[in-house]
């Protein structure tokens, strides 16, 4: 009995090795274009990538002070014409940015303002402001100096609402601030300390893209939390299983969250009862912020890594389902302590997908991926 158990046992873990194994090549990934550096520094780390709500604009920022805006369809057109239909195109930095923004201080996060038409970006710094800018413009229009001079490090606008679409920022104060873009800068909804007196710093905020009224916490106590829009005195939710700080927070459907922690691991959450449904291994992040973003039609996620590797996990797969190293470009390959700083995918498509990745020495690389027949 004991025997045709374990035969059985034996079975189907094997089915389970082969059903995974096959769940690893449902996707065709290859990398289409490499922006290169204009910086002579090795030091110029990418800490954002946006796109814009078209899909077809994508803007970064980090160390540089500059906001840089690229056409993604003149990315890829570039790589089919300088690559021959399978080749990577190598391209300036100079050359591929259409436009840029120049900024009074380092940019940790940029989010486009929901309800703007495009027209607006926000951005959070190293020294605590949130600002708006208008692109076409191309000046601020909107600044919050909330945080005390304390680094920002998240901002986010619900997704819903038009016009009335909220605002929230997360610091090294301690405290997630909410508000209005449409009301004095000194005015506010309502400020959230998650981790209460001790104030650990708030890594991200995200609300949930759905629209549902939920705001997601990322904090440096090693939690995160969930909270309703409609009561912010207290979280809906704690989640408890990371070892180090959680510095990413998405959503990935109605139903869960995605969390990212300097613990090295992924974590996959159930927002109905806060439980760990699946957790995630492979790439390196023990100190730096390496980027954490989801493609929901795929459910998929991307994050870069401190071994200076992109990393691909499929919600289904502890282990990643693809992986591809920053190769050494122009005057930066000297550095040996390089790493992939931020990721962010398209949202748009459903069998094809686009992936763009920046680096620690500010290269930017686009990747592809179609899903096989």
């Amino acid at each position: 009995m004991n025997t045709l158990h374990s035969q059985k046992h034996q079975e189907t873990d094997k089915k389970q090795e082969e059903e995974e194994e096959e769940a690893r090549y449902e996707w065709d990934f290859s990398l289409s274009t490499v922006v290169s550096s204009s910086s002579s520094s090795a030091c110029d780390v990418v800490g954002a990538i946006e796109f814009d709500p078209t899909d077809n604009i994508v803007a970064t920022a980090g160390i540089s002070r500059k906001i840089r805006f690229y056409g993604l369809s003149s990315l890829l057109r570039t790589s089919a014409v300088t690559g021959g239909g399978g080749g990577v195109a190598l391209v300036d930095q100079a050359t591929a940015c259409e436009y840029y923004i120049c900024t009074p201080a380092k940019l940790s996060s940029l989010r486009w303002r929901s309800g703007s038409g495009g027209r607006v970006i926000g951005s959070g710094d190293y020294d605590g402001v949130v600002t708006e800018y208008d692109l076409e413009k191309r000046t601020p229009v909107f600044e919050r100096d909330e945080h005390g001079g304390r680094r920002v490090w998240s901002v986010d606008y619900t997704r819903h609402g038009g016009s009335a679409a909220v605002g929230a920022s997360g610091s090294d104060d301690g405290t997630m601030q909410v508000w209005d873009p449409r009301c004095p800068p000194e005015e506010s909804i309502g400020v959230v300390r998650p981790a209460g007196i001790c104030g650990s710093a708030v890594c991200c905020v995200e609300f949930d893209p759905s629209g549902r009224p939920a705001v997601a916490v990322g904090c440096a106590d090693r939690r995160g939390y969930v909270y309703d829009m409609r009561k912010l005195v207290d979280p809906a939710l704690t989640l408890e299983g990371h070892t180090k700080t959680v510095s990413y927070v998405r959503f990935l459907d109605g139903n869960t969250v995605v969390t990212s922690g300097t613990d090295g691991c992924l974590k996959l959450w159930s927002v109905e009862d806060g439980r760990v449904i699946r957790t995630y291994e492979g790439h390196v992040n023990t100190r730096n912020f390496v980027g954490l973003s989801v493609w929901r039609n795929g459910a998929l996620f991307g994050c870069g890594s401190e071994n200076n590797r992109v990393f691909v996990y499929d919600r289904r797969w502890r282990k990643p389902v693809w992986v591809d190293g920053f190769e050494p470009v122009g005057m930066n390959s000297g550095s040996d302590k390089r790493f992939v700083s931020n990721v962010c995918w398209r949202q748009s498509g459903v069998d094809q997908c686009t992936l763009v990745a920046g680096g620690s020495d500010g290269v930017l690389q686009v990747y592809v991926g179609k899903r096989k027949p």
